[in-house]
């Protein structure tokens, strides 16, 4: 099996970005397996969430590429991290009258929905980490895929980490542990240096 390691970068939210983000995996021939972009609760601030194919040698490599990167303000990797990850996709599946019961039960097993019927057919929706997005398009194969759509995963540490802001919720003052990052100061140092209009 393929071994996939999600990667969150945090990064000034700037035209061209994620060009030459995705422009240093072309360059440097890594394979990115998933990629999703999205702004922060602070507009200034993006994650891109990236998944790439490789050993951990590589994925030493990816992550010290990127920061060398001037739009880049911090970096995680969660290979070996606790994390939530998410995915969605949407699957249009072959849905014959006599078939519907069999596959509504099989989107209720795994908590999917169903966004739309036709006569022939059904748009189902499920979300997850990529193993129980990949059971459940394996499931749905044998019933006759006609299309589909997914978005790349996305994923943030659990607890204490890189991308998380531990003593904000604590309440108290402290120094910043060790491997946290406090989103809410990097915005501010962001405010400071972009111009404003």
């Amino acid at each position: 099996m393929q071994n996939l390691s999600p990667i969150s970068v945090l990064v000034r939210n700037e035209p061209g970005v994620l060009s030459r983000v995705s422009g240093l995996f072309a360059r440097r021939g890594f394979n990115i397996h998933s990629l999703a972009v999205g702004e922060t609760d602070d507009p200034k601030v993006s994650r891109i969430s990236v998944v790439v194919a490789g050993e951990a040698p590589i994925i030493e490599q990816v992550v010290k590429q990127l920061r060398r990167l001037v739009s880049v303000v911090k970096i995680s990797d969660l290979t070996e991290r606790p994390r939530v990850e998410r995915g969605l996709a949407l699957i249009k599946v072959k849905a014959d009258p006599e078939e519907r019961a069999e596959l509504l039960q099989l989107v209720n097993v795994f908590r999917a929905r169903v966004d739309h019927v036709d006569n022939d057919s059904l748009i189902v929706e499920v979300t997850g980490n990529r193993e129980k997005l990949e059971a459940f398009i394996n499931i749905m194969r044998p019933h006759g895929i006609v299309e589909m759509a997914r978005t790349g995963q996305i994923a943030m540490a659990r607890s204490q980490g890189p991308m998380a802001d531990a003593w904000a919720t604590m309440g108290q003052d402290m120094d910043q542990p060790e491997g946290t990052y406090n989103i809410s100061r990097a915005a501010s140092r962001l405010a400071e240096e972009l111009p404003t209009e």
